[in-house]
């Protein structure tokens, strides 16, 4: 496999304005593309903006989503994909044609839809149906999958694409900065983000605490680590509806090793160059060798009734 370069971004997503949205991704689409990007990631519905969905009924989230392939917002980054060369990952939110709603993630290339994916856990708003299916597609010479911010706390998931032969797998989030019973957590306040630029330590303080990427950085290398494959993790910066999101889009190695983040408190974008020759020198590649699922293939796969609860719902 030749090495590809793979941007991953960071922007402050307007809810509900998917041209502003889509306008922002272009901007950010050239600038990667400028700098020899050929990939680049924005985090979960970013086309569409995530935390105002949880106020909104079932017609107006069918209003606010699209079909996919044909919705207009796939038709706009399809055209920026061609513009610029350039693939673009973003998510959005699906509807079918029984009405059925889905978080969705997109991949786009210059001729367009390349890979979808539907989040398997999703919770924002009570009308949106649970993905059923793992996805991994070829990218570049590259096999690539999705899982989109919750999937990726749901261990299995992980292994599983991985096991499916993903080497890169893209983690689109809109996370952090909120209320959870863990030790540490909670929101920012969003007074420290529009006073930003008189008093950025304070921010970056808050940004940087257990609220934010110190609680990042206890699971998010370990899915790299152990699984043995490049983590491509996407997430916005500054008030998503009325919560504020510290960003810290980053991609890490094989060996949970953090290659580019994003650090600044401005919409930005940082680029890595991912290699093969990594992806079996890391432990993650030979512990997946070594395994022995005769011991837990059934403790792995026996029955659950999924429960799932977020605090700050």
């Amino acid at each position: 496999m030749e090495n590809i370069i793979i941007a991953t971004a960071q922007f402050e997503n307007a809810s509900g304005d998917k041209q502003a949205n889509l306008d922002t991704i272009h901007a950010l689409s050239a600038r990667a593309a400028s700098q020899s990007a050929q990939v680049i990631a924005f985090h979960e519905c970013a086309i569409t903006g995530y935390t105002f969905a949880r106020h909104l009924s079932k017609a107006q989230m069918l209003d606010l989503a699209e079909f996919i392939p044909e919705g207009p917002s796939i038709q706009r980054l399809t055209a920026i994909a061609q513009q610029h060369n350039i693939t673009i990952l973003a998510g959005l939110f699906e509807k079918d044609a029984d009405d059925k709603l889905y978080k969705a993630y997109v991949c786009v290339d210059k001729n367009g839809l390349v890979a979808q994916y539907r989040k398997l856990h999703p919770f924002i708003n009570p009308h949106l149906t649970p993905g059923d299916q793992y996805v991994v597609f070829d990218l570049l010479g590259w096999k690539c999958g999705i899982l989109i911010c919750y999937d990726n706390n749901v261990i299995e998931n992980v292994r599983a694409t991985a096991m499916l032969g993903a080497d890169i797998i893209f983690m689109p989030h809109v996370t952090m900065c909120t209320p959870s019973p863990r030790p540490g957590a909670g929101f920012v306040d969003p007074v420290l983000w529009h006073n930003r630029h008189a008093d950025p330590a304070t921010l970056r303080q808050e940004f940087d605490s257990l609220k934010g990427r110190a609680w990042l950085m206890k699971w998010l290398p370990a899915r790299a680590y152990d699984n043995g494959i490049y983590a491509v993790f996407s997430n916005p910066i500054g008030m998503d509806h009325d919560q504020l999101k510290n960003g810290c889009s980053m991609i890490l190695d094989p060996f949970g090793d953090i290659i580019a983040e994003c650090r600044s408190l401005e919409n930005e974008i940082v680029l890595a160059t991912i290699t093969a020759d990594k992806l079996e020198k890391a432990g993650g590649y030979r512990y997946r060798k070594a395994r022995r699922p005769e011991l837990y293939k059934d403790i792995i796969g026996q029955d659950n009734v999924p429960e799932q609860k977020v605090a700050w719902l």
